[in-house]
């Protein structure tokens, strides 16, 4: 009978890119013993590369133990279950050459399949991956190691209570930008009469919402908006300039048409790969690193509270991969009207829920 092993793996960093480590175990799939554990430092890198070193050790380790076996790999990078399922395509050339090493590896097993599992079942490889990033790699095959379940476990105290934090992302309201669909990024416009009238039927909702807090990119538009619904809720505004939006570059203030007419390949390029810069501005990897920044330190700030982010299309979508537990590509498949409202939760266990995209039920 053919032998069936799950590899359960994971990567990190620490600032995306930042300094990043990967974790990856290797499980009998009838009894859920350990066969194999790896754990690296891989330098500084990204998330979704750390992830591929994770998957590249998981199936390293497979093919050490038993190279006819037939393989279920489980990791929560939804990215890379896709791209190794073939059903996106892998354009980072990092994450493409990990991926061909992955590849290699996976042809000389049995049968290998992919998985997707939430963030919360895939524990034991991110405590390997956190291990790695904290300098301890891992790299242990033990010929039989127990599984402990945690029923099996008596605690010694009562566990932490788990903290759920809500963030509400409310979009700005309407700039002479907007209506016409123009690359809208690091400019000063202000508000129009529609985008202030937007804001204060914004204000109306939130005074529903039980609001605590009210955070806002320092950029006009966003900075009125938040001003017009904190001064309804009798709440101060802090500004957080990790939270402004995409530097478009040459193509700022340029319909998609005409920024493709101008700049064809650098345009085409930008929004086709999320670590392609637009030209003379940002990529929206990079916008990532800054709004994972500010996303960590709203958390940690206000842990259990209401909070309401005022900021734009690039950093609210980003806040909704996260999530998802999905990768940051998901951005351009997301659509946000002006002035719409969505709703993610964080909980300290290290799950999230988005709640709620693109509602705009209290602008009609």
């Amino acid at each position: 009978m053919t032998r069936r092993l799950i590899v359960e793996a994971d990567g990190g960093s620490r600032g995306n890119p930042g300094p990043a480590g990967y974790g990856a175990l290797v499980r009998d799939a009838e009894t859920g013993r350990v066969l194999a554990e790896r754990a690296a430092s891989v330098g500084r890198a990204t998330n979704n590369v750390a992830e591929y070193g994770g998957l590249v050790a998981g199936l390293q380790a497979v093919l050490d133990l038993d190279p006819t076996a037939e393989v279920e790999v489980r990791m929560d990078s939804k990215l890379v279950v896709e791209q190794m399922s073939g059903r996106w395509q892998i354009k980072h050339p990092d994450m493409r050459q990990l991926a061909m090493q992955a590849q290699k590896i996976a042809r000389q097993l049995g049968q290998v399949r992919y998985t997707w599992v939430p963030r919360a079942q895939n524990g034991a490889a991110d405590a390997l991956a956190n291990s790695a990033m904290d300098g301890k790699p891992v790299h242990r095959d033990p010929a039989a190691e127990a599984v402990v379940l945690e029923d099996d476990v008596q605690p010694t105290a009562e566990p932490a209570p788990v903290v759920t934090t809500v963030t509400h992302l409310l979009r700005h309201g309407q700039t002479e930008h907007t209506p016409e669909r123009r690359f809208s990024g690091r400019n000063e416009l202000p508000l129009s009469l529609t985008g202030r009238v937007e804001g204060e039927a914004a204000a109306v909702r939130a005074a529903g919402l039980g609001v605590e807090v009210v955070i806002a990119s320092p950029l006009r538009r966003t900075r009125e908006t938040a001003e017009i619904v904190a001064a309804a809720l009798g709440l101060p505004v802090t500004f957080d300039p990790d939270l402004v939006e995409l530097d478009f570059g040459d193509v700022e203030g340029l319909t998609f048409d005409e920024a493709r007419a101008k700049h064809p390949l650098a345009t085409r390029r930008f929004m086709t790969d999320i670590s392609v810069a637009a030209p003379g501005g940002e990529s929206i990897t990079d916008v990532g690193t800054r709004v994972s920044r500010a996303r960590r330190r709203i958390l940690s700030d206000h842990a259990g509270k209401t909070v309401l982010i005022v900021s734009h299309v690039t950093p609210i979508k980003l806040f909704l991969a996260a999530g998802l537990g999905v990768g940051d590509e998901v951005v351009h498949r997301v659509f946000l009207e002006a002035a719409s409202l969505c709703t993610v939760t964080w909980s300290s266990d290290g799950r999230s829920s988005v709640r709620l995209v693109n509602d705009t039920g209290h602008l009609r």
